[in-house]
C-alpha cells in the first residue's frame, strides 16, 4: 500500500505539501495540486484520515444535528444542507449528518459522538442538544436564534425572522388585506416564536385588531395532525367558524399546498377569493403550480455556507474578524397566488 511518503518522493515534494493538498488548510499552486493528485491516483494513495486525526488531535468532521428521527426533508434544507457540505469541503472537513431521536438527545451520547464542532438547526426553546453541546464544551454555531435558560453568547446564523413577517404583512396590507389567518411552524421552535411576537406586532402597527384563533402552529410531527396542518386549521376556520379570511401565510409549501386544497373544497379559489403566501417554499416548484406562489427567497444554500464558516472561525481554521450573529438577507418573490381584494 502507497504511503505519503512514496507520493511526496515520486512527485518531487514535502510530505508536509502532500498534507497540505488533500487537507487543503494551506494554500498549493495549481501545478502541484495537480501533480501531487496524478501521482496518488497513479499509486492508488489514499490519506489516512484516522491516522491524521491522531496527529492533529482533531477528527477533521463537524455534526450536523436535527432533532428528531423522524423528519422530513424539504427544499430548505436540501439546499441547506448542500450549503454545508460544499463549504466544509473546501475546509478539508466531513459532516456527520445527525437525525438524533427526540429520546437520545436527553442521554451523553451527543457528546461521544467524534466531531470538533456541531451545526444545530431549528432550535427549540430550552434546546437539549444546545445544553449538550455547552456543557461538554464542543463548539457549535446554531441556524436560529436560541432561548436556553442562561446562555447568551452563542454564535449564530439566522434570517431577520422580525423582518421577514413585518414584511410579508406590510404587502399583504399593501393589497388591502386585513383579516390575515397565519399558519406557523411549531410552536416550541424558536423560529416560531419570533414570527409571532412580529405578526401581533406588525397587525397592531397597520390598526388590525389580533384575534388568537388567526394563528396556529405545525403539529408535532409525531401527531396524526401532521400530514393535514393547513387543510383542518383553513376548513375550520373558514368553513366551521365562518370567520373572515382575505390572505393566509403558510410556513411551508407543504402547509400551503394543505390550505389550498381546504379553500377548493369550500369552494373558493386562490387568489381570486384567498390569497396565499409561503415563507418557506421550494423556488423550483412554486412557479409550477396554479396559481404559482408568492413567497420568500430565504436563501437556505448561504444559511448553510454561513454557518461552517462561523463554525470554521470558531474552530480556529478561518483566521480573521468574524461577527458572531450572521444575518442572511431574504427577499420576496412575487407570483400570482396574491391579489388586491
Amino acid at each position: 500500500m502507497a504511503k505519503i511518503d512514496d507520493v511526496a518522493r515520486l512527485a518531487g515534494v514535502s510530505k508536509g505539501t502532500v498534507s497540505n493538498v488533500f487537507s487543503q488548510k494551506r494554500p498549493t499552486s495549481k501545478k502541484v495540486t495537480e501533480r501531487v493528485l496524478r501521482i496518488s491516483r497513479e499509486l492508488n494513495y489514499v490519506p489516512n484520515h484516522i491516522a491524521r486525526s491522531l496527529v492533529t488531535k482533531k477528527t477533521m468532521a463537524i455534526g450536523l444535528t436535527i432533532p428528531h428521527g423522524k423528519f422530513f426533508f424539504n427544499f430548505f434544507h436540501n439546499q441547506f444542507i448542500n450549503g454545508v457540505i460544499l463549504e466544509a469541503s473546501i475546509y478539508g472537513y466531513r459532516v456527520l449528518l445527525d437525525m438524533i431521536a427526540a429520546e437520545e438527545v436527553k442521554t451523553p451520547s451527543l457528546a461521544s459522538y467524534p466531531i470538533d464542532g456541531a451545526i444545530v438547526l431549528g432550535p427549540t426553546q430550552d434546546d437539549e442538544r444546545i445544553n449538550l453541546l455547552h456543557q461538554n464544551q464542543i463548539p457549535f454555531v446554531t441556524v436560529g436564534k436560541i432561548l436556553n435558560e442562561n446562555l447568551h453568547e452563542v454564535s449564530t446564523v439566522n434570517n431577520d425572522n422580525d423582518k421577514i413577517i413585518r414584511d410579508i404583512c406590510n404587502y399583504l396590507v399593501g393589497l388591502g388585506h386585513r383579516d390575515i389567518m397565519f399558519l406557523n411552524a411549531g410552536q416550541q421552535m424558536t423560529v416560531s416564536i419570533e414570527r409571532t411576537e412580529a405578526y401581533i406586532n406588525a397587525l397592531n402597527e397597520h390598526q388590525i385588531e389580533f384575534r388568537p384563533h388567526m394563528i396556529h402552529y405545525k403539529p408535532c410531527i409525531h401527531s396524526d395532525e401532521y400530514m393535514r396542518y393547513g387543510y383542518d386549521e383553513t376548513y375550520s376556520i373558514l368553513g366551521t367558524r365562518k370567520e373572515k379570511v382575505t390572505a393566509i401565510i403558510a410556513d411551508d409549501d407543504r402547509t400551503a399546498f394543505s390550505a389550498m386544497n381546504a379553500i377548493k373544497d369550500l369552494g373558493y379559489s386562490v387568489p381570486e377569493d384567498i390569497s396565499l403566501f409561503v415563507i418557506c417554499g421550494d423556488l423550483s416548484m412554486m412557479h409550477q403550480v396554479t396559481p404559482s406562489l408568492t413567497g420568500m427567497d430565504l436563501q437556505p444554500a448561504e444559511l448553510g455556507v454561513q454557518s461552517l464558516r462561523l463554525l470554521m472561525h470558531k474552530l480556529a481554521v478561518l483566521d480573521g474578524d468574524y461577527e458572531d450573529h450572521w444575518i442572511v438577507n431574504s427577499t420576496i418573490v412575487e407570483r400570482s397566488s396574491c391579489s388586491s381584494i
